[in-house]
Formats: C-alpha cells, sequence, structure tokens
C-alpha cells in the first residue's frame, strides 16, 4: 500500500523587478516546482510573473490569483477587508489541492515574500498545514537606496518603514520622529505623504524613487515630483543624516525650545524627537542634554542650572549666525523651565528678528499624576516652592488661596540640599485648610531609575522624604483613594463638584 507524498509550499522572494536580482535559491525553487502561483490585479497582468518569464517551462502549472477588487470600494457585506479574506481563502485552496496532490507550489513575490507581500496571506493560511520554505527577496527598501546611492542608515541611526496609506497626521508624526525613512505605497497617496514630509520639516531631505531596477525608473528630489505621475510602484526616501551637511551659516537660523519631559526618550513628543534631530547645536542643563542621543556633526552646549538668561541669549546669539539651536528642557519648556527665559531674551532689540519656536513637553505633574491614578482631574494649581526667583511671602500667600479655594495642588521644587524647612511650612499651612487625612502623592524621579511613587496622609507627609527630583500632588476636599484589587492604591479628583450648600450624599 502506497501512501501519496505531500507537496511542499515555497514563498519565493524575487527582488524588486530586475531578473538579475533573483538569488540562486529562488531560480533553484522555481526550475524545481510543478505550480507556479502569482497574484495579479484584474487585467490579469502581473510583474511577479515577468520577472521569472524566463525560467518558466512549458509544462508549469500557472495558478493565476486574481484579485477581485483594487480599491476600498465593494458590494461585498464585509466590505473590502471581507471580500480580500474570502478571495485569499479560496486562493489558499486552490493551492491546498496542488499540494495534496503532492505537487511543489512556488508562490512569487515582488520584492521579498514576508515584507508588505501577498505571499504572507498564502503563508497563514498554508504553513501550519504542509511543508514550507520561504525564499527572502531583495526588497524595494534596500533596491531604491542602491539606486540613490545614499545611505540609508548609519551607526545608531533608526530606520523606519511607513505605509504611505497611514493618516496625514500620523505619518507627519512619524516621520518626523525617526532618523531616516522609506515610505511604501505611494500612487494615490502621494500628495498626503508630500504634505505630511513638509509638516514634518523633511521636505528638503525627501527623495522620489520610481520603479527600482526596472524598466521606466526614475530617481529625483521629492518636492519636485508632479503627483499626478506617482504610479504605486513607487517610494519616498530620507536618506541617513549622519553625513548630513550642517553649515556654518545660513540666511536665518531658528531656536526651538523642546521639553524631554520627565525622564528619557520614552516621554519624548515625535514632534521633539524631530527638532532635536534636525538641530545643529544642542543648548541646555547639562543632565538635560545627557538625555539627548549624541549625533555626528551636533554641537552641544551644556552648563549649570543656575544660567538660564545666559543660556538663552546664547542659544540666540547662535541663531542668529545661522544655526539651528535647539534649548533643552525637562519636562514642559513652559512650566518652571527654559521658554520663558528664552522669549524674554527674544524680545530684546538684539534677538527681536530670531524665529523662535516652543514645542511642549510631558510635564512632571501630568507624569505623576499618570502614575497615582487621576488626582489631577478637577480644577488645580501649580506651585514652585523654591524661593530662588520669588520670595517666600509670595509662595505662602499662593498657597494660602490654593487651599481657601479647594484646589488640588501640584508643588514643584519642594526642597534641595540648601532648602529643608519649606515642606514642614507648607504642610503647617495646609493643615489649617485641609483635613488630616487629604491624600498626598509623594512622586519621585517619575520615569527614571529610581522611581518612587506613593500616597500618604497629608499629617504624614514626612520632609525628610522630599528632595529636588521629588513633587507633591496635594488632594482637595473631594480627592479620593481606594486600596484596589490587584494590590494598587490610586487616587483621583471627581469632576463632578456639589453646588455650594448641597449634600454629598
Amino acid at each position: 500500500m502506497s501512501t501519496q507524498r505531500t507537496g511542499r509550499l515555497y514563498g519565493v522572494g524575487l527582488g524588486p523587478g530586475d531578473p538579475s536580482l533573483m538569488t540562486l535559491r529562488a531560480v533553484e525553487v522555481i526550475a524545481e516546482a510543478d505550480v507556479v502561483a502569482y497574484h495579479s490585479a484584474r487585467h490579469g497582468r502581473s510583474i511577479a510573473r515577468s520577472i521569472v518569464a524566463g525560467h518558466l517551462r512549458p509544462d508549469h502549472i500557472e495558478e493565476r490569483l486574481m484579485y477581485p477588487i483594487t480599491v476600498e470600494t465593494t458590494d461585498h457585506p464585509g466590505g473590502y477587508r471581507g471580500a480580500l479574506d474570502d478571495f485569499y481563502e479560496e486562493a489558499a485552496e486552490r493551492l491546498a489541492a496542488h499540494l495534496d496532490a503532492g505537487r511543489m507550489v512556488a508562490v512569487l513575490a515582488e520584492g521579498d515574500p514576508l515584507f508588505y507581500g501577498s505571499y504572507q496571506h498564502m503563508h497563514k493560511r498554508l504553513a501550519h498545514r504542509y511543508p514550507t520554505e520561504v525564499i527572502p527577496g531583495i526588497t524595494s527598501v534596500s533596491a531604491a537606496a542602491a539606486r540613490l546611492g545614499e545611505p540609508l542608515c548609519e551607526a545608531e541611526e533608526v530606520l523606519t518603514i511607513i505605509p504611505g496609506t497611514l493618516p496625514e497626521e500620523e505619518l507627519a508624526a512619524r516621520l518626523a520622529a525617526t532618523d531616516s525613512a522609506v515610505v511604501m505605497k505611494l500612487g494615490r497617496t502621494f500628495p498626503a505623504v508630500r504634505r505630511a514630509l513638509e509638516r514634518a520639516g523633511r521636505l528638503d531631505d525627501a527623495r522620489y524613487v520610481e520603479r527600482a531596477t526596472m524598466d521606466g525608473e526614475r530617481t529625483e528630489r521629492l518636492a519636485e515630483v508632479d503627483p499626478e505621475s506617482v504610479p504605486y510602484f513607487s517610494v519616498a526616501v530620507l536618506p541617513s543624516r549622519v553625513d548630513e551637511v550642517r553649515p556654518e551659516a545660513r540666511a536665518q537660523g531658528e531656536v526651538v525650545v523642546v521639553g524631554t519631559g520627565p525622564a528619557g526618550p520614552l516621554w519624548l513628543t515625535p514632534e521633539t524627537r524631530g527638532a532635536l534631530a534636525a538641530a545643529d547645536d544642542l543648548v541646555g542643563y547639562t543632565t538635560y542634554l545627557d538625555r539627548v542621543p549624541v549625533r555626528p556633526g551636533q554641537r552641544r552646549h551644556g552648563s549649570d542650572n543656575k544660567v538660564e538668561a545666559e543660556r538663552a541669549e546664547f542659544a540666540l546669539d547662535l541663531a542668529r549666525r545661522g544655526r539651528r539651536v535647539a534649548v533643552v528642557s525637562g519636562g514642559d519648556p513652559g512650566v518652571f523651565a527654559m521658554a520663558t527665559a528664552v522669549l524674554e531674551a527674544a524680545s530684546l532689540e538684539p534677538y527681536a528678528d530670531v524665529p523662535v519656536r516652543v514645542l511642549p513637553g510631558v510635564t512632571a505633574a501630568n507624569a505623576a499624576a499618570a502614575r497615582a491614578g487621576a488626582p489631577l482631574g478637577h480644577d488645580y494649581a501649580t506651585v514652585s516652592l523654591s524661593d530662588r526667583l520669588k520670595p517666600w511671602e509670595v509662595i505662602a500667600e499662593r498657597i494660602r488661596a490654593a487651599a481657601a479655594a479647594d484646589l488640588v495642588l501640584a508643588l514643584y521644587n519642594p526642597g534641595s540640599r540648601s532648602r529643608t524647612w519649606q515642606v514642614t511650612k507648607v504642610r503647617e499651612l495646609l493643615l489649617e485648610h485641609r483635613a488630616p487625612d487629604t491624600p498626598v502623592v509623594v512622586a519621585r524621579d517619575v520615569g527614571g531609575a529610581e522611581e518612587s511613587v506613593r500616597i500618604v496622609r497629608l499629617a504624614e507627609l514626612d520632609p525628610a522624604v522630599v528632595d529636588m527630583r521629588t513633587l507633591l500632588l496635594v488632594g482637595s476636599s473631594r480627592t479620593r483613594t481606594v486600596s484596589r484589587g490587584d494590590g494598587t492604591t490610586v487616587a483621583w479628583t471627581p469632576r463632578t463638584y456639589p453646588a455650594q450648600g448641597a449634600s454629598d450624599a
């Protein structure tokens, strides 16, 4: 009694289009295959088939897997996705019939089979049922870089591959945040991709590659491409920035004040990442500059934390000489940070014509609140306890007023080695208006290696545990804490507030 052998499935990467760029293994598999399958649009033509045409035999069984739709409009009850799922299921079963008959099936894929390829839909439906091998191929990404003759990424740079079908704002955010990028699937998406590159400040760097290694290949600056001329088989490329020329002088420089959030890279916004990458010079308190990756060609100007005015003027002087300058703050640059110092200096006559932008960052108060729950869910006041730039009498007056108004308080700069008594005094002031069991979030080094977030009673707030890396959130009369079943304790301030004289019941 003989047992029929099971066929073998191959996903064959063909490379970017030039038949000479097929791998030896791809050619071997096609030569041995009984069945050669390929996807096509409704017109029936297949780029994958055209690449391997010189290797097809008369006795090859050809399976043309024709898409039922090519645009996202259909009468299928499951919509576009439903129509495609049905197609993939039917196509997979057609191939399964050959595999069950013991035939060797080669599914062709332009580029690499598992990189935005149609083959992957067959793989997911068949690879667990039959012996399978995937033959990698040169992607259009590598082909585009080769045809441009420009490195894609170097050293610690990050390469991002982005489908042009993403929403325009998402495209802009990802383009702003990365070092180098390739945007796939252009065609009708090209206008939105171009606008996203412009919004991200990357349009001048962008290159366009059409039909890399194929007949009709075209490369040029993306900004000069006619949108009406762009086919699907084209990509936008943002090459490596490592050897980017950073001129000593431009007609006009600028200052961008950025916030790094309370800790490291996880807290950076895409817009801030882009500004930091594009800068010629980074200026800031050394501790905050250390959070920013070192990039070849950039100059870093670190200084002490007590020279804000001098730092601001230094940055503006650089910009006057045509430099792109990023002034680096922790948290949000507009909250007890460098934005005020820069704008104050920029209002003076020598710097009045220097462009200045401020990019927001995650504030320490918001970061601490998120770790604790939602203690800032209702009205709150933000006060710095540092008396270096304002007298203690002003601080105390503001604490009393906020406490009397029943506002949640976010207290910055509560203590340091040279200031050890303010927390004790603030606790006394608050207890004149708040109950002893008022929740206080004691958040230290949020996002950092020594992060600690605790919720204590106001009466038990220990000044000894408070330093310059600590932020305090003092609840209002409405703030609540709850110990949950998962072992966590959370604090929140309800968004509803009873009318004056109304009962809480």
